[in-house]
């Protein structure tokens, strides 16, 4: 447990100099977006920022990877999805200059443009919507051999709350914080979704939380393992509570999603976004990943990727700063005027 809590210290404290830095480079001579004339130069060779293995981001980004350097003709281009510890880290980064594109929750870059939350007082004046991907849901899970019934009884039990730098932590806190259980009532294991799956499976925890795209894999995994996998519900006063105080949505994941699943699960949604730096990757290239995105998601595989549609790509953005190269392809194409 003290190395578990060690390593975390050295997490936050990385992903705390990336948000300082975030917060001075929106005020030195590199600042502002890619089209102000003291900018730093666009840049062809991109990394992208991905999520844990387990999750829908990694596999995705890593599909996403490919579709953009088998479809994009420009000299030099090309992309390279890493691990990453999502949301929170993948924003920093790429407002810090580390990732060019990422991908992150519409509520993690609410945040940050508003400064709240883990960007509290850091500028993010770097980062472009490319476009949004699919919808991902809140999953509260245990095991039927655990007897626990609600996220009231994970008061005192051993609980996975997802790893530092993604939004699934904050899901957590916010949903645990409604049902009255707050940091030091249960322990919590900062685990990414494929170990928080193993840890479950092994008896080493109790209960896991994950935002992630439905039906999930891992989630599926576990069921074919263990034939005893139970959703939690986020419902009643709790449920209100969290999109009350939130940019969480209500949202049902229903029987049939899974074809284990026999009841519906009562939880919250966010939105999958792919950003994009506009300091780092141009006008030109952004406008040409857009289209590759939108215009080639069927060569994915992966089953989220129906998902992305032109009529769902401005889902869940909002009033949220689209990359102009984004832009200036919504608009040849009808999906904003």
């Amino acid at each position: 447990m003290r190395k578990r809590i060690f390593s975390s210290f050295i997490l936050f404290f990385a992903i705390g100099i990336i948000l300082s830095a975030c917060g001075e480079s929106g005020q030195g001579s590199n600042g502002g977006s890619g089209s102000s004339g003291d900018s730093a130069e666009p840049v062809t060779n991109l990394t992208m920022g991905t999520g844990s293995v387990g999750g829908v981001y990694y596999p995705l980004g890593g599909e996403m990877a490919n579709l953009f350097t088998d479809n994009i003709d420009v000299e030099g281009f090309d992309v390279s999805s890493v691990e990453s510890g999502a949301s929170v880290e993948n924003i920093a980064k790429i407002q810090s200059g580390d990732y060019q594109l990422g991908i992150a929750q519409n509520t993690t870059l609410i945040n940050a443009v508003n400064q709240k939350g883990e960007f509290e007082g850091k500028t993010t004046d770097k980062v472009g919507v490319i476009g949004s991907l699919y919808p991902e849901a809140l999953q509260v899970v245990t095991l039927e051999s655990t007897g626990i019934e609600s996220i009231e009884e994970l008061k005192g039990k051993k609980v996975a709350i997802g790893p530092p730098g993604g939004a699934t932590r904050e899901a957590a806190e916010l949903v645990l914080s409604a049902y009255g259980i707050e940091e030091g009532d249960f322990d919590a294991y900062e685990e990414g979704f494929g170990d928080a799956k193993s840890k479950l499976q092994n008896g080493t925890i109790d209960a896991s939380f994950a935002v992630v795209g439905v039906p999930s894999s891992t989630t599926d995994e576990l069921a074919n393992a263990t034939d005893q996998v139970k959703f939690l519900d986020v419902e009643g006063d709790a449920l209100q509570q969290v999109v009350d105080n939130s940019q969480y949505e209500a949202y049902t994941v229903e029987p049939g999603t899974y074809e284990w699943q026999k009841e519906p699960a009562e939880t919250i949604t966010a939105m999958a976004l792919l950003l994009g730096s506009t300091e780092q990757v141009s006008e030109d290239l952004a406008y040409q990943i857009t289209k590759t995105l939108y215009e080639k998601s069927g060569d994915m595989t992966i089953e989220q990727a129906s998902l992305i549609t032109q009529d769902n790509a401005m889902t869940g953005v909002g009033d949220l700063p689209l990359h102009p190269g984004t832009e200036k392809y919504f608009k040849e194409v009808g999906i904003i005027e």
